[in-house]
């Protein structure tokens, strides 16, 4: 039988076809009713046992192998983002405001690639592979709620192991795969502060309590807290990205809102964080006469990679892609993902895989999330193959 990355080849028309099916017409978070029916296509005739998800627009495949053995998950994401395209392509987004401006189109095709691929070698398989479809990874934590479904019991028996591929239009030349070991991705949360105070006239702020300056302080208190608390080889980031209050330039309004994400490459960095931000808000407040209300939510939580699956991870790469595809990623991405939650659970690795038009430039390319991104269909049989590898090898060690 040819090998995997041969046979992968030969459908690449058919995986492009998908992908851009998918491209053209993008869904946003959980609810992927037309995507979800592409990919039950995809997978028709295949010995697989498909379970929908109940609250999300998921798709769960088993496919049981010819011998007994484990159970190994891969995943991939299916969602768009709420941006109206500029790629000029001619299977743009045909929908206003929604664009696969993150790869997702291309992970769903490349999972659906390896699911063919591995049900023709069902007899090689010594155990199960359950093939992880998920709406909703940008932003509402669609693995979550598939893991509250139990994602992680469909085949009877937890998985020894998981992984997923991202693809990257920029900063990754086309082809090649990087990750590193440890944390991979930041973890993600949101802190939502107002701080009350008494509204009044502009003229007259000794007769009222003007919170806006108190919020102004308190957004660069947390920037000092920011290089004075945390150690600067286990960082986080705090950025405001919203703030409001007021509504003319005379009147000294009520409160004033603001919320900010804050990124940490660390359980221990996050749980710091998330006991500190909000004690600064609330003490500012208080200097001030004020008071604040300051919530933390925990979104994301660090992506980290473990060691002994990564390691698998990167020979399979160097064996079936070839030597030189695999590079160490020197940092973390300040990126999160919610594959974060799986690998809170099972032992696994997250890759990315460039996927940069080879006649652009990866450094000035337009990246993930640009109105302007562009995905390279070429990768799309490689990150097929690569799937697929990782099943079938980690499956054969037991």
């Amino acid at each position: 039988m040819p090998g995997i990355r041969e046979d992968a080849a030969s459908i690449a028309a058919e995986l492009t076809e998908l992908r851009r099916s998918i491209h053209a017409d993008p869904e946003i978070g959980l609810q992927l009713p037309r995507t979800q029916r592409k990919v039950l296509t995809a997978l028709e005739g295949l010995p697989l046992e498909i379970t929908l998800g109940q609250s999300l627009t998921s798709v769960t495949a088993v496919l049981r192998g010819g011998g007994p053995g484990k159970t190994v998950l891969l995943r991939g994401d299916m969602d768009a983002l709420p941006v109206t395209e500029r790629s000029g392509l001619p299977y743009a987004s045909t929908v206003d405001g929604a664009m696969h401006a993150c790869g997702h189109d291309l992970h769903t095709a490349m999972l659906a690639g390896a699911a063919r691929l591995l049900a023709d070698r069902r007899d090689e398989l010594a155990g199960n592979v359950v093939f992880m479809f998920q709406p909703g990874e940008e932003g509402p934590g669609g693995a979550a709620i598939m893991l509250a479904e139990g994602v992680l019991e469909a085949a009877g028996e937890r998985p020894a192991a998981a992984y997923a591929v991202h693809v990257s239009s920029g900063l990754l030349p086309f082809g090649l795969v990087a990750s590193r070991e440890g944390t991979l991705m930041a973890a993600a949360d949101t802190l939502d502060v107002t701080v009350h105070g008494r509204g009044g006239h502009g003229s007259q702020p000794q007769n009222a309590a003007d919170p806006i300056p108190v919020a102004c302080e308190i957004v660069l208190a947390l920037q000092t807290m920011v290089t004075r608390q945390f150690d600067v080889f286990d960082p986080v980031v705090v950025t405001v990205g919203s703030f409001h209050a007021g509504t003319i330039e005379n009147v000294i309004p009520d409160s004033a809102h603001f919320v900010a994400t804050v990124r940490s490459f660390s359980p221990e960095a996050r749980t710091k964080v998330a006991a500190a931000a909000p004690k600064v808000a609330t003490d500012v407040a208080t200097a001030h006469g004020m008071t604040a209300t300051a919530r933390f939510i925990e979104d994301y939580p660090v992506t980290v990679n473990h060691a002994a699956e990564l390691e698998f991870a990167r020979q399979t790469v160097a064996d079936v892609l070839g030597d030189g595809r695999y590079v160490t990623a020197p940092n973390p991405l300040t990126g999160s993902e919610d594959f974060s939650y799986v690998l809170e659970q099972v032992p696994g690795a997250y890759l990315m895989l460039g996927a940069c038009p080879p006649a652009t430039d990866p450094f000035t390319a337009p990246f993930n999330h640009s109105a302007e991104a562009v995905f390279d269909d070429g990768v799309l049989p490689d990150g097929a193959a690569l799937y697929a590898e990782l099943a079938l090898r980690r499956l054969a060690q037991g």
